[in-house]
């Protein structure tokens, strides 16, 4: 029996096509509204894995997602690059001019920000889910409203593509993380990236100094995320991504980093799949 992967949105979203193209399989998938429920699934063995995203390169990161991970103790198994390229669709027959209103995903609102301010006839309208939208106006017939998303939601709930194309940087690209209730244990040899998460006392030069040793050990620091500990005002955790040639460096990195910084957690250990 094939494992079941949990997706945030429905079919025809970017999730879903994430899920599509890494497994390369036709999948069974458990449709999620929101990040919180696809961890929900998770948890409560619905799904096996999950596709969740976790930074845009135009919008940033996301950051709840990364408390999300570190809170419920999941895990980072894997990594997926999508190239996002967003289109206005309605149903078939109308025009731009019909247009009242669009709905989407805030994040897709953002990422078309230039061309949505080229039409300010629209309403702009936040929504849950971009597929969720597209899947909406087919079922009830909405005329006078489009939505934002990927041809393949387009082909999947029969809507016109309008306007192709609308992101305001071409080069625009998504990060997943494919994640899992349980740790999966790869080869150390295809092991070259990894995600963790410390916190330090707010004393001068605590961070550069950690900064210092990660150089030393030939680890080429990625990412750099702080997220603020609410119990503690003006304290920071830090979730960190590192790329690597070997394993080794990686774990004496690990060892010393774990003796200098407090609450120090690996998130996963994977491998680097930038396109």
């Amino acid at each position: 029996m094939k494992d079941k992967i949990a997706i945030q949105g429905i079919k025809g979203s970017f999730h879903h096509q994430v899920a599509l193209e890494y497994f390369q399989e036709n999948v069974q998938v458990d449709e999620c509204l929101s990040f919180e429920a696809l961890v929900d699934s998770l948890l409560n063995n619905d799904s096996q894995q999950a596709v969740m995203a976790i930074e845009n390169s135009i919008s940033g990161s996301i950051i709840p997602n990364y408390a999300l991970i570190d809170k419920n103790n999941l895990h980072i198994i894997g990594e997926y690059y999508l190239d996002i390229v967003q289109n206005l669709m309605v149903l078939k027959g109308q025009n731009l001019q019909e247009i009242q209103e669009v709905h989407s995903h805030p994040m897709a609102l953002l990422q078309c920000m230039d061309y949505l301010k080229s039409q300010p006839q629209i309403k702009l309208v936040e929504d849950k889910d971009t597929a969720e939208t597209a899947r909406r106006i087919h079922q009830n017939q909405l005329k006078n409203i489009a939505a934002i998303g990927s041809k393949v939601a387009a082909e999947m709930y029969d809507l016109e593509i309008i306007t192709p194309e609308i992101q305001t940087v071409n080069n625009n690209m998504t990060r997943f993380f494919i994640i899992s209730k349980e740790k999966v244990n790869l080869n150390k040899e295809e092991i070259n990236k990894a995600s963790i998460k410390f916190e330090l006392d707010d004393t001068p030069g605590s961070l550069a100094t950690v900064l210092n040793v990660m150089t030393n050990c030939k680890l080429n620091l990625t990412k750099i995320q702080s997220m603020p500990i609410i119990e503690t005002p003006f304290q920071y955790s830090f979730f960190v991504d590192v790329v690597f040639e070997k394993y080794k460096h990686y774990e004496k990195a690990c060892k010393i980093l774990e003796i200098m910084t407090n609450h120090f957690k690996v998130l996963g250990e994977y491998k680097n799949k930038k396109q």
